[in-house]
């Protein structure tokens, strides 16, 4: 396995993009932009955002849709690692936002989900009809804490609805390569979970004891010291879900088995995506220490982002 380190100095980067060029889009949430890195490493700081941009993707218009947090509060530990903590003084509110790449311009698609106020916006999935689905991962104060929840827009600029909600710590989205699971990852109970969707928006509950409707895939294992992130799919529909704490990627069978865990060098593998021309390289963000990697000539291909039918 061969792990490349391709930019350092990042301000606890999340949500990669793999471009066609060779470069990775992805946000920073301490800086509060949409950045570009560029294959030789260097850094380009394209739109400030503000607030905490959490997760991007894609559009079928080439724009990019950011999960806004509306910002994190960190403290540097002693090893200076990064660490994201409760809601901030300076906290702008939830929202999901349009990014315009060729302008640059930044649009607010909306930060309420019918009257309920978006609480922590944090990670998204396009289908191929042009919806896609996000989650909101609450909001942690030193003694309380909001519900998040899993939604679904029509289409960009459509009025969203929901999936599941009320839910705790929804984080990490996607979708099984025929696109009949909806996947989440929770963070705080390191769980997965699954939901079969009926049509594109619609999916079917599970009936109580169920929380939310949900069905229990996978729990990681090794004790208290684990939170799961973000995911990518691969061709075959195993889940790579970054894993806080314990320190790297987890990787889980749709039939909920876990077939590996990759131990990385930093304690916030947050982000993971996949990219170049086989799909067999994967960027990995570690958000504690501020890098992007890539592991190289990976055995499966990773799934291709949606593009609409």
């Amino acid at each position: 396995m061969n792990i490349r380190e391709i930019a350092t100095g990042l301000h606890f980067p999340e949500g990669p993009i793999a471009m066609d060029d060779g470069s990775v889009l992805l946000v920073e949430i301490a800086g509060g932009t949409l950045s570009r890195v560029l294959p030789d490493g260097r850094i380009q700081r394209l739109v400030e955002l503000g607030g905490g941009p959490n997760g991007a993707a894609l559009a079928p218009d080439g724009s990019v849709i950011i999960c806004n947090n509306g910002g994190m509060q960190f403290t540097t530990m002693s090893d200076g690692t990064l660490r994201p903590g409760p809601q901030p003084a300076s906290y702008s509110g939830g929202r999901v936002e349009r990014v315009d790449l060729s302008t640059a311009k930044v649009e607010r698609l909306f930060d309420a989900v019918g009257t309920e106020r978006l609480k922590g916006p944090n990670d998204l999935v396009f289908d191929r009809q042009g919806g896609f689905y996000f989650t909101d991962l609450g909001k942690i104060r030193p003694h309380d804490l909001d519900w998040g929840g899993v939604f679904y827009v029509p289409s960009v600029g459509a009025e969203p609805r929901i999936i599941a909600y009320p839910v705790m710590t929804a984080n990490g989205v996607a979708l099984s390569p025929d696109e009949t699971t909806l996947y989440y990852a929770e963070t705080e109970g390191a769980r997965l979970w699954a939901f079969h969707i009926e049509s594109p928006g619609r999916v079917k509950r599970e009936p109580w004891p169920s929380m939310h409707g949900g069905r229990l895939l996978a729990a990681a294992p090794g004790g208290q010291y684990q939170r799961f992130d973000s995911m990518a799919v691969d061709v075959l529909g195993n889940l790579y879900i970054g894993t806080l704490l314990h320190g790297g990627i987890t990787i889980i069978s749709p039939d909920g088995l876990i077939r590996r865990h990759l131990p990385l060098p930093d304690r916030y593998p947050t982000n993971v995506c996949f990219g170049g021309p086989d799909m067999r390289t994967l960027y990995v963000t570690l958000s504690g220490s501020g890098r992007l990697i890539a592991i190289d000539d990976w055995p499966v291909p990773g799934l291709k982002p949606a593009a609409p039918l």
